[in-house]
Parts: C-alpha cells; structure tokens; sequence
C-alpha cells in the first residue's frame, strides 16, 4: 500500500438515490469504477473463489444461483441471479438486517467498467450518525484491493490491507471517500452540515485503532 493508493479514491464516482422496496424505505448506493482488463477476468475475480481472497476475504458456500454463501467474518446471503459475465445479484445479510447487491460489468475504451449497487432499509439512527459512508466506504476499500490485484495479478497482503486505515495514507484516503459519499448524498437531498458531520464520525470509525 503505498501513497498512490490515496489517489484511488478520486477513481470512483457515487450516487446515493432514496428508493423504496415492497414499501419500505431504502437508499441505495452506488460506487463506479473502471479497471484496465477485460470484462472476463473481472468477473473472474468477483466470482472464483479461488481469486476472491487474493483481494478481498475468503468466500464459502454455493456460489451459484440459489445457493448460500458466507463472507469470512463479514456477512452472509443467497445468490439471487448470475448473468455471466455480465452481472450478479445477491442479498447481503449481517445480523437482523437484509440488504441488496449487485454487480455490473460493461466493456469500455479503458477495460471494464463497474457498477456496484448496495440497497438497504433506512435505518434512521444509523443514517443520522454515519450516512452512507459506514458502506460506502468499506466498498471504497474493497474496490482498492480489487484494483491492486486486477493491475498486478498478485494477492494483497491481508495483513497490510487490514492495516491500511491506520496509516497516513489510509486516514487521508478515508477522508476523500467520505467526502465523495457525503457530497453524493448532500445531490440526493440531504442537507450538507449533516452530511459531512456523519461523514467525519465514519472517518473515525474506519481510522480509530480499536482497543486492546
């Protein structure tokens, strides 16, 4: 992880939409970025599990459509629909708490451009405290280490990966999504002074050591 890592944040573009499912309240956030390769060794590395801890965590299960999968540490969920290479869809399931993701992949001048798209229930306390980056950011995260696999073909260091917010260079690139997911969400309605206030508790969140 180095400090051209920072600049990657700048690499994604966001949009927050309000949306609605079966009558519930949901927003919806998107995160778009194009990597340079083509669309089938991108799909590859969003759905082998062989590749997938090589950027991201190890995932168990079925991964195919119907089947149950399981997150390493992180959520679970069933895989609702697999067009490949094109896109998947799947829940994503922590706890009580149901969202939606899917992932797009269409051909582009600079290799593979992607559309990830987290849909969840309003959560009002949450989205007060954190907006949209408490996801948002974690999928900014995420795309980095997809990004650095996909340039060099070689596994992230889980080790460096889990560290990276701790750092300088972490801090400063938390801050940049954070922002970018706070101005997306000021387009979509809310209110700039709250947006970036909750934009500076999630930089906390994601830069503050735990303790012990």
């Amino acid at each position: 992880m180095t400090t051209n890592l920072v600049a990657t944040a700048g690499l994604v573009v966001r949009e927050i939409r309000t949306g609605s499912r079966d009558g519930v309240p949901t927003k919806v956030a998107i995160a778009r970025r194009t990597y340079p390769t083509d669309r089938g060794d991108l799909w590859d590395a969003l759905t082998s599990a062989d590749r997938l801890p090589r950027w991201f965590v190890p995932v168990t299960g079925d991964l195919r459509v119907g089947g149950h999968y399981q997150v390493e540490g992180n959520a679970s969920g069933v895989v609702g629909r697999c067009s490949e290479p094109e896109s998947f869809a799947l829940t994503w399931e922590f706890g009580e708490m149901v969202s939606w993701l899917q992932v797009t992949l269409t051909p582009s001048d600079g290799g593979t451009d992607l559309e990830l798209v987290h849909e969840a229930p309003v959560d009002p306390g949450m989205w007060e405290q954190f907006g949209p980056g408490a996801v948002g950011v974690g999928w900014d995260l995420a795309l980095v280490g997809l990004g650095l696999h996909v340039e060099s073909g070689a596994p992230v260091d889980p080790e460096i990966a889990a560290s990276f917010t701790l750092t300088p260079d972490g801090l400063e690139f938390v801050r940049r999504a954070a922002a970018g997911w706070a101005d997306a969400a000021v387009r979509d309605g809310d209110e700039a002074d709250a947006a970036n206030e909750a934009a500076a508790r999630t930089v906390a969140f994601y830069t503050t050591p735990p303790e012990g």
